[in-house]
């Protein structure tokens, strides 16, 4: 049934848990006022492009009126950790009920950051420094951490899934790492989904970002401590994903491929909410980014490398044929197997993978993205402080095995 407005469907994302719900079905003010009637001093945070190129915040403050007490334009590519101390310390005393991002990418996290250090007195880049990672990996973890109490709604304009979990990811100012902040029970309240508000994204960034929820379900489904219900939502999310990323590109203006998509990154996120452990795509991914590489980028860039890697290392031949076979029983894919002149018997995971990015003409190597040989120490390095490095098919100890990956990743094929 081709997509239409006018009816609400509003339901949680998981199965298993209450939140985030997840509303689609009525256009994003009138969705977002439905959803704020008892709240009264609301922070709305809105990317850059969308406050300077469309009417979307203009459209969203009229919906909510006298309920906005502050708005935030923009956070930097991979949350700087020094603006979220900005946000904090503007509006860490107006007593802030709740809190709404309008857009994508790195405003989630900074929004989910923001909630956490409000929550737990952190208003400095260093006492923000207390609130990320493990015990083992983060000697200033605080023993015990408060969880946010202010709500947290998102609009989402990209695929990259990160409004559906606690898990936030925020870059140091010092060491450009990126770290990784979590808070178990605090999932944002509300995710929105406009599919019509998505065709104001630009083309690369819908599309690179289906790609990082593509990763989500190929890492799931190819790690080796992935478990039944981790497997069931990522297979079911990730040939909505890639033919909805496909009718995109040939399509545009089609709102039934942003609702595919839409559907296949809820299931992504499904599996990821099953607590599978990832791998070396995401893990070096996470560092690649603050380099100055799109969030989706990276994984367009990463996920072909990293499963010729473990296949090369015999480390999860059945997993990753099962996905292989998963994804040739779609016609699109099938067609562009056929299109090359490519055997399907004779291609791997890594190579379907590849061909699908190069038909939504997104970046395929390190060079692409402008990533030169000498910064490849200080990624491999970095790479090996991320939580998923070590869960990765292949266990991933020492920055020679990282740099391997990245050197298949240095030039197109």
């Amino acid at each position: 049934m081709a997509f239409a407005f006018g009816n609400e469907v509003c339901r949680p994302a998981f199965a298993n848990r209450d939140t985030p719900k997840v509303s689609y079905g009525l256009r994003f003010p009138e969705a977002c006022a439905k959803h704020c009637q008892n709240y009264f001093r609301i922070l709305v945070i809105c990317s850059k492009s969308l406050s300077t190129n469309t009417d979307a915040l203009e459209r969203l403050c009229a919906a909510l009126g006298d309920r906005v007490a502050g708005v935030r334009i923009g956070i930097s590519p991979h949350t700087p950790i020094a603006e979220v101390v900005d946000i904090v310390q503007e509006f860490r005393d107006k007593r802030i009920d709740c809190i709404i991002t309008l857009g994508a990418g790195s405003l989630t996290d900074g929004a989910k950051i923001v909630r956490l250090a409000m929550a737990n007195g952190a208003s400095t880049e260093d006492e923000i420094g207390t609130l990320w990672g493990t015990q083992k990996s983060n000697t200033a973890l605080r023993q015990h951490i408060q969880k946010p109490t202010i709500p947290l709604i998102h609009i989402p304009t990209s695929l990259s899934g990160g409004e559906y979990q606690a898990i936030a990811g925020g870059t140091e100012s010092v060491s450009k790492a990126k770290r990784t902040f979590q808070c178990e029970g605090a999932s944002p309240e509300l995710v929105i989904q406009d599919p019509e508000l998505c065709l104001t994204t630009p083309q690369w960034v819908w599309l690179s970002t289906g790609i990082r929820a593509v990763d989500h379900c190929v890492e799931t489904l190819c790690s080796l401590q992935s478990n039944a219900e981790g497997d069931e939502w990522a297979a079911r999310g990730l040939p909505k994903l890639i033919d909805g990323l496909l009718l995109s590109k040939s399509d545009p203006a089609s709102l039934d491929a942003r609702r595919m998509c839409h559907d296949g990154v809820v299931e992504a996120m499904c599996a990821v909410s099953q607590g599978v452990p990832l791998g070396a795509s995401h893990a070096i991914g996470h560092q690649l980014g603050p380099l100055g590489v799109g969030h989706g980028e990276t994984s367009c860039i990463l996920l072909p490398s990293v499963c010729k890697y473990n296949l090369a290392h015999k480390a999860n031949v059945e997993r990753q044929q099962f996905v292989k076979e998963l994804l040739l029983r779609e016609k699109a894919v099938d067609e562009l197997i056929r299109a090359k002149g490519l055997d399907n018997s004779k291609v791997d995971l890594g190579d379907v993978i590849y061909l699908v990015v190069a038909a939504l003409e997104m970046p395929q190597s390190l060079n692409d993205v402008g990533i030169s040989r000498d910064k490849l120490d200080l990624l491999a390095r970095n790479s090996l402080d991320d939580i998923w490095i070590r869960t990765n098919p292949v266990p991933i100890t020492g920055s020679a095995q990282v740099m391997n990956i990245l050197k298949m990743c240095a030039s197109k094929k």
